[in-house]
């Protein structure tokens, strides 16, 4: 079966940070790749918007480099980027001075029927500067969007007040805070799994699920995010958004239909059913981890301190957090998130390990009965496997074995998956709020995220270290063994 593609209305889209990693190693090629697959017209522009004083001519050159990096050795994909490099425009601009800003405004005002898709690739310090000087040319009414990239805030009051100073510019429907996660193919078939098959729904609670793991472990250190990240830590880079909106989609109650708010009141219900994690059980339920040298890949790799060029730092590169949604269906079913640089595996996956059978009727020699278990992988090879207890073929008795019933995209359905942006992006022109944000969500997470913040804080106690090619800090071993359960570590 062939994915239908559809195209999209006529369109403008601005890159603000149009020079940056963002936008030349995902947003761009997303585009390229949508491009060639006839999704958008031949009348959209793309504008790419940096302080940075360059011609359309030069801008085009580094997109180039960046697209042939991005696409390899797909001869295909290559023959279309000369024609998509000439839908490139490019414009300097500074939010915080006013020249170039009129011409900037009669360049988007050239085409009054065209969608303008405004996307804030930058410091979340700039993005009410943007807003207003979008406001001051008249660019923020009618078929226009704006598109937030995280974080939103560093904790509840900085991100309402980035929320209400957006909102004053733009209607909350014009608003789209993305997180590239709810874009993955996996997490969309979370949503079909549960809701398309009455397999599942009936085991989908308490009385039939023993745990729940989301895991996001990453093999990169630092890279080029030294500035932004010791301010940041793990919790509030990829707990907060990520691994909040993975727990979101797994927990949920049955939306009344598929549409954008009906599935975002479903997710605001989950978070707000967490249970708070006081001062007095932070060092029970959570653990905090910093990475120290150590090889990944096969090669020595320096320390978080290292390579951040001091020795002060109380910075987490690794969060464990044992979280319970405190309702109907979940009560008392921990889940186990954790996420971490320098790990490993670069692997992100959803475990949901069911309850073991209730009483075994096979004896010794056939072997233990292990509890069947989902598995969602979202990267880097997107898929499902269903873990379930079959005999082991062959004579002599009868012995049990732990086998997946596997389902890999590329193969079940050989073609390429679009990757997360390429959709996100076509969502916020077609105006499908679905796959991102609402205000009242964010401002939830953060409410969730801010005692934790505050107990680490008022405790000020150094992260736990780990090597770096670990699987992070003993203490996340012993979070999830306290309880009898392990950390689902089968790359298989």
């Amino acid at each position: 079966m062939t994915a239908k593609t559809v195209p999209v209305d006529p369109f403008d889209l601005v890159i603000f940070g149009g020079t940056g990693d963002l936008a030349l190693r995902k947003l761009l090629p997303g585009l390229l790749r949508r491009y060639a697959d006839g999704q958008i017209p031949e009348s959209a522009r793309i504008i790419g918007v940096a302080r940075d004083t360059q011609t359309d001519a030069e801008y085009r050159e580094k997109v180039e480099e960046a697209l042939t990096r991005a696409i390899g050795d797909d001869a295909a994909l290559g023959a279309r980027v000369p024609a998509f490099l000439a839908k490139l425009i490019y414009r300097s601009l500074d939010a915080t001075k006013d020249e170039g800003w009129d011409e900037f405004g009669a360049l988007l005002k050239e085409y009054q029927d065209h969608i303008r898709v405004f996307y804030l690739s930058t410091s979340p310090s700039l993005f009410v500067d943007f807003c207003t000087r979008l406001r001051d040319q008249g660019l923020h009414e009618g078929a226009a969007r704006v598109v937030l990239e995280k974080p939103i805030g560093k904790d509840s009051a900085s991100a309402a007040a980035i929320n209400d100073a957006v909102g004053a510019v733009f209607a909350e429907h014009q608003i789209f805070r993305i997180d590239h996660y709810l874009g993955k193919e996996t997490v969309q078939n979370l949503l079909a799994l549960r809701f398309a098959n009455i397999l599942f729904e009936p085991l989908w609670n308490a009385n039939r699920i023993d745990h729940v793991q989301i895991t996001v472990a990453e093999t990169v250190g630092l890279e080029k995010r030294a500035g932004y990240y010791d301010t940041s830590g793990a919790l509030r880079d990829m707990v907060q958004n990520h691994l909040l909106q993975l727990l979101c989609m797994v927990a949920m109650e049955p939306p009344a239909a598929m549409q954008a708010d009906a599935v975002r009141d479903e997710k605001l219900k989950v978070l707000r059913s967490l249970k708070p994690i006081t001062r007095e059980e932070i060092n029970q339920v959570t653990v905090r981890g910093q990475y120290r040298a150590g090889a990944s890949g096969g090669v020595a790799v320096p320390g978080y301190l290292d390579e951040l060029g001091r020795n002060d730092s109380r910075t987490e590169t690794y969060v464990a957090i044992k979280a319970e949604v405190d309702n109907w269906r979940w009560a008392g079913v921990p889940f186990y998130l954790r996420t971490g640089k320098r790990l490993a595996e670069r692997v992100s996956e959803i475990v949901v390990s069911f309850r073991h059978v209730p009483h075994m009727i096979f004896d010794e020699s056939a072997g233990p009965a292990l509890p069947n278990k989902l598995v969602l992988r979202l990267q880097p090879d997107e898929g499902v496997k269903l873990w379930l207890m079959i005999k082991d073929p062959g004579p002599g008795g009868l012995r049990l074995q732990h086998v997946p019933l596997d389902m890999s995209f590329a193969e079940a359905f050989g073609v390429r998956q679009p990757e997360a942006y390429e959709r996100l992006l076509m969502d916020v022109v077609r105006g499908n709020p679905t796959l991102f944000m609402r205000r009242d969500e964010v401002e939830a997470a953060w409410a969730w995220i801010d005692p934790i913040l505050a107990a680490w804080d008022e405790l000020r106690e150094a992260p736990k270290s780990y090597t770096s090619g670990s699987w992070g800090p003993s203490a996340a071993v012993a979070l999830v063994e306290r309880s009898g359960r392990t950390w689902n570590e089968d790359s298989n």
